[in-house]
């Protein structure tokens, strides 16, 4: 598995940009330089500064603060903000569109204060709202939504108290909308708008017959769990028609899911939607708005296709293909073209943050030691698992990887029936894993290699011990399979010369990463350099500003990392403008119903009562419980 030294050298930065796919998936925030350190091009001027994460970490350190950290960079949010507006307003101004954009950003897709504070302070310029689908985002919105041009749309279920604030917010002079999501929803919006004495501005949100991939399918289609039938929304017309209220009804709205790969699913939904918008605007309703969900997707591989952690298209493209179908379907209709609504946040807030760890251990399979000289009378099948090694060769591999397999487990049969010792199969364990090692580097190569033997990387593949939890950092990867690139931030100037998973530091099974990036298919296990003895190694997962934050949970009590956020100065100088400390253990433990204090004091009762009994000194006393407060309000990460 080790590459000669003469080979390290050859290889270039390039090969690494290549190796990665940071250029595909990086949509020009983040590159590698000529040092080999991964950068984020930072600033908003049209000239961005190239940071690199390795100087930010530097800085950290000298700050005091220790991995893992969860950087923002305010510089990308901007950014993203800046392309998908102005995308828009391109869209409009080149088709000819006679109506407007709004783009409101939906609080759940990353509800922590910094974010909402910033989209709200960068949108400004764009009129970028915010969308709520609870109550407390709605208390949220009504705080840091200070422009009275930009919308702020309210989904989901809702009872009086939500209504009521939403509808006092409108009176305020917010563009405030109330979307329907069922027809009892009527009676107690026009119930609660007539006590507080206005007139309230409706949605309907829509349960489309399209379809989308991916993995939010299941928010689509008839088995959707949102949105109003068609008969439903017949029904809601009529309703309001009766109490004549049709002028309420300035929007129907869909949402098809986060992350939908497809532009041919885009399209088909916008069409769907804008036929609906048509047809109630000639039943007698005031429209005036379309609002077309999320579904921007974040291209999390850099591939470009409709593979679920990718996209098929750009935001150019998205903008133009949305602005073009509702423009027709109007057009047709002969009616005014209606402002577009656009809820995207994945790919808003995707770029805008990166989760550095280090690696703390690694364990290899083909560690190279020194085997013990086999006994002469060791047992027959050690002896004829180390022969065949000597008989190795590009033409018969599988057969050798076939008696290597036989062999290893004959030999934990006979650990199992007592003719093995403990030594034995320790001997016979090595020397199957130095057999196989050697029949993956004859591999290397060829032109026709048996599938089992193709497989050997990944099944001789190292564990990197992370000093991360996958289920605080990255849930929708353990709970939903979801993909993010991963890469080591430094040293790509060099071959990075081993095959590893990540193993997190939570002592569960499924807090692991076994499948990785790749332009063509699902990698198995990530390239990755051999430790060096004393110096850090530190990797990065990209594109985490979307739901990870706030889904993540407490698993074996590992709460949230350290947070800071990073941008460029005037100068091109590396500003931290915010630094969050992680949770403490007394954090985590307080959210598990312990009072901290409590602790302490039990565990002093517990080290008195071992110098009564003489079990140590009650200066040994005081460094035990310094230890253990220590411990209480100490970082809940590995800490050097």
């Amino acid at each position: 598995m080790n590459m000669k030294p003469e080979t390290l050298e050859r290889w270039q930065v390039n090969q690494s940009i290549e190796l990665y796919g940071i250029r595909a998936w990086g949509a020009d925030y983040f590159d590698v330089n000529g040092g080999g350190e991964v950068v984020a091009k930072l600033g908003n001027n049209g000239n961005p500064v190239q940071v690199s994460l390795m100087e930010v970490v530097a800085g950290l350190k000298e700050r005091g603060i220790g991995m893992p950290v969860l950087l923002r960079f305010r510089d990308l949010l901007d950014r993203t903000v800046a392309r998908l507006n102005e995308s828009f307003a391109e869209a409009i101004a080149t088709t000819g569109y006679q109506g407007g954009y709004r783009a409101v950003f939906p609080i759940k897709v990353n509800q922590q204060q910094q974010v909402i504070e910033e989209i709200t302070t960068f949108g400004r310029r764009y009129h970028h709202g915010l969308e709520a689908g609870s109550k407390p985002e709605l208390l949220i919105a009504l705080a840091y939504m200070q422009d009275p041009e930009a919308y702020i749309v309210c989904n989901g279920y809702k009872d009086a108290e939500f209504i009521d604030l939403a509808l006092s917010s409108l009176k305020m002079g917010v563009q405030t909308i109330i979307v329907l999501e069922a027809p009892s929803e009527v009676d107690l919006v026009l119930e609660r708008a007539a006590a507080i004495g206005v007139r309230p501005r409706l949605g309907v949100r829509l349960k489309l017959a399209s379809k989308v991939g991916g993995k939010w399918s299941e928010s689509s289609g008839d088995r959707s769990v949102f949105g109003l039938t068609m008969a439903d929304t017949v029904r809601v017309l009529d309703m309001l028609r009766e109490r004549d209220m049709l002028d309420c009804l300035q929007m129907v709205h869909y949402h098809m899911g986060s992350q939908i790969p497809n532009i041919t699913s885009i399209r088909t939904a916008v069409h769907e939607a804008a036929r609906v918008y048509a047809d109630l605007a000639k039943e007698g309703a005031a429209m005036g708005l379309i609002d077309i969900g999320g579904g921007l997707a974040v291209d999390y591989d850099g591939s470009r296709t409709n593979y679920p952690s990718s996209r098929n298209y750009d935001v150019k493209e998205y903008c133009t293909d949305v602005v073009e179908t509702v423009m027709a379907a109007c057009d047709k209709a002969g009616l005014p073209h209606p402002t577009i609504i656009s809820e995207t946040g994945r790919a808003l807030v995707a770029y805008s943050s990166v989760l550095v760890f280090d690696i703390l251990d690694v364990l290899r399979l083909d560690q190279e030691t020194d085997l013990p000289q086999i006994e002469t009378d060791a047992p027959a099948l050690l002896k004829d698992l180390a022969e065949i090694q000597k008989t190795i060769t590009p033409k018969n591999l599988q057969e050798c990887l076939n008696d290597a397999v036989y062999h290893r487990d004959e030999i934990r049969a006979g650990f199992l029936a007592g003719t093995i010792t403990l030594r034995q199969r320790a001997q016979g364990e090595q020397l199957f894993w130095r057999t196989v090692s050697k029949i993956a580097k004859e591999a290397k190569g060829l032109k026709y290699v048996p599938e089992e033997v193709t497989e050997l990387a990944d099944t001789m593949s190292d564990v990197y011990y992370a000093n991360f939890s996958v289920f605080q950092s990255l849930p929708d990867h353990w709970a939903i399979g979801q993909m993010f690139p991963i890469m080591p931030l430094h040293r790509l100037g060099e071959m990075p010369n081993r095959q590893a998973t990540l193993s997190d530091i939570t002592c569960d099974c499924d807090g692991k990463i076994d499948t990785f990036i790749d332009l063509h298919d699902v990698k198995k296990s990530l390239s990755l350099h051999e430790l060096v003895p004393g110096q850090d190694y530190l990797l990065g997962v990209f594109l985490v500003g979307a739901y990870q934050e706030t889904l993540g949970d407490l698993h074996n009590l590992f709460g949230d990392t350290n947070i800071v956020s990073v941008r460029v100065d005037a100068d091109g100088r590396i500003d931290f403008t915010n630094e969050i400390r992680g949770d403490s253990v007394a954090d985590v433990l307080k959210y598990v119903e312990y009072d901290p204090k409590d602790l302490v004091d039990l565990f002093r009762d517990r080290a008195e009562r071992a110098v009564r009994e003489n079990r140590i000194t009650p200066a040994e006393r005081r460094q035990i419980l310094e230890a253990y407060a220590n411990g209480i309000h100490g970082y809940t990460y590995f800490e050097a």
